[in-house]
C-alpha cells in the first residue's frame, strides 16, 4: 500500500512541489518585512498609549496590551522563520530521493 502511495516519479513530485516552494520563497521574506514594520508601528503606538495612561487601570491595560503584542509578533516571526527552514529541509529531502523510496528514484 505504501508503495502505491509513493508511485509517482521525481518529475511529478517536482511539478507539484517546485511552484509551492518558489511561491513560499518569495512570500515568506516579504511577510517577514511586513510583519516587522507593522509590529514596530503597533508596539510604538502601544508604548505611547502606555506612557500617556493616567489612570492606574488604563496603565495596566496598556501594559498588558503591549506585552501581548510583543509576544504575538515574536510568535509570528518564529513561525515564519520555521516555515522558511521547513521548506528548505523539505526541498532538500525530496531532491535527495533516498534509495529506501524506489518510487522516488524512477
Amino acid at each position: 500500500m505504501f508503495d502505491t502511495i509513493l508511485a509517482v516519479t521525481e518529475k511529478e513530485i517536482s511539478q507539484i512541489v517546485k511552484p509551492l516552494t518558489d511561491v513560499l520563497g518569495v512570500v515568506v521574506p516579504v511577510l517577514l518585512g511586513v510583519v516587522g514594520a507593522v509590529g514596530a508601528l503597533w508596539v510604538i503606538f502601544l508604548g505611547v498609549k502606555y506612557a500617556k495612561a493616567e489612570d492606574p487601570q488604563e496603565h495596566e491595560k496598556a501594559r498588558a496590551s503591549l506585552k501581548h503584542a510583543i509576544i504575538g509578533f515574536v510568535l509570528i516571526f518564529v513561525l515564519l522563520i520555521s516555515l522558511q527552514i521547513a521548506v528548505k529541509l523539505f526541498t532538500d529531502w525530496y531532491r535527495q530521493a533516498p534509495s529506501d523510496y524506489p518510487a522516488l528514484n524512477q
